[in-house]
Parts: C-alpha cells; structure tokens; sequence
C-alpha cells in the first residue's frame, strides 16, 4: 500500500480545509460527524453543537449544509435510524443558536418537547410500533417542526396474516408455516412508505391509516390489489 500516496492526500485536504476556514471563518466537516453536503460551522457553533448533541443524546442528529436543506427533506427516508428520533437541522439553524440565545431556546424547547412526545407515540401506536423502522423530525426556515416516520408496509401485511395463522387449528399449523416461508421469500425487498405531518398527532393518524390499508391490502388478491390505490402522504 502506497502511505506516502494517502499522506499527501490528506496533507492536501488539511490545506483546503485551512484555506477554507481563513476565508470564511467556519471549519469544514467534521470526520464522523453525520451530514448531508457539505455543512460548515465557526469554531463557536461547532462547540455549540458538540454541546446539544450531547444534551440530546437520546437522538440521533444529522447536520445539513444549506444547499442541500430540500434535498434532505426530498429523501427523509434515507436518514432514518429504528434507534433513536433522527433530526435533520441545517448549518445555518445552529450557527444561529450559537449566537442567539432567545433563538437557542426556541429550538431546544421544540427539542425537549419531541422528547416526550416520540415516548408517548410509541406508547399510542401500540403493537403497530413493529412496522415502523423510524421517526425523525425537520425545521423549516420559520422555525416550524414537522415529523415523519418510515414505515414498512410489507412488515405490516406480514403481521396480520401472522395473526390470522395463530387462530388457525393445530393441524394446519404445518400448512400455514410453509405457506409464511414462501411468502417471506416474496417479501425480502421492504416496501417503506414515508408519511410526513406538522404535528405528532396528526403523525399518529397517518401511521396507522398507512399501517391498516397495508394490512387491507394483505390479504386480498393480487387482481384486487392492482384497482388503483391513492393516499395523500404529505404535509
């Protein structure tokens, strides 16, 4: 392996870097930092938001450069984690929230809120919890939140019929286990659904609406899934 090769490459972006902080005042991104673009920050609000991920550990933050803030929101689903509330905040927002301290509340209240609210919602969805992979939430540039969720519907239809099966006698039992094994055969591409909401409320309603067309469709034919099925996911 070529070391002096890799050296020099990241002598060169160590310049770059530099260059860049002389130029504008703010670093470049930071190595294991979550991103999207390329977002920057000064010294100050990287310190800051060093700071709030850790006063929020419990979620999981994802920095977005502010050429990139429509492009983040077009593709939520590819930020989602099942393991914590992903939240999407862009370079501007905490750059800001270094600086202003009004500004700074406003949005760890909405913070601490979501906090609350995300436990409360998995209490709410109950045992459709199961087929949803994962919640995040976004700030528009007016300092509104909005929330979504990623949710499997094949997981959904799978759970339904697996409860019909439970109720099934003892003795078709074999029937029903070689039945499941081919269709989790057909089912290995997940079929992810991505509902957005202004509220968790509102949030709640559309992840089981999601949840229970997805078990409708479940278990009616193949021809009777192709009749044209429209659901309004958006805000």
């Amino acid at each position: 392996m070529n070391t002096n090769g890799i050296g020099n490459a990241y002598a060169a972006q160590a310049a770059q870097s530099a260059a860049k902080t002389k130029e504008t005042g703010k670093t470049t991104k930071t190595f294991g930092q979550k991103e999207v673009g390329n977002p920057q920050l000064s010294e100050k609000a990287q310190k800051y938001y060093d700071q709030l991920k850790k006063k929020f550990s419990n979620m999981d933050f994802i920095l977005v450069s502010a050429d990139k803030k429509e492009e983040a929101q077009a593709n939520l689903s590819q930020y989602a984690s099942n393991k914590s509330l992903v939240v999407l905040i862009d370079d501007e927002k905490i750059e800001k929230m270094a600086e202003d301290e009004a500004y700074r509340e406003k949005y760890e209240g909405i913070l601490r809120g979501a906090t609350t609210q995300f436990a409360q919602m998995e209490k709410d969805l109950g045992s459709n919890a199961d087929s949803v992979k994962a919640f995040g939430m976004s700030f528009d540039d007016n300092g509104n939140a909005s929330f979504f969720a990623v949710v499997d519907k094949s997981l959904a239809a799978q759970k339904k019929r697996i409860e019909e099966k439970a109720a099934q006698k003892a003795e078709d039992k074999k029937k029903a286990d070689k039945q499941e094994k081919k269709e989790r055969a057909e089912e290995k591409n997940s079929d992810n659904v991505t509902v957005t909401a202004s509220s968790w409320d509102e949030l709640l309603k559309k992840i089981n609406d999601t949840i229970t067309m997805a078990q409708s469709d479940g278990v009616r034919t193949q021809e009777e899934t192709w009749v044209g099925q429209k659901f309004d996911y958006s805000i």
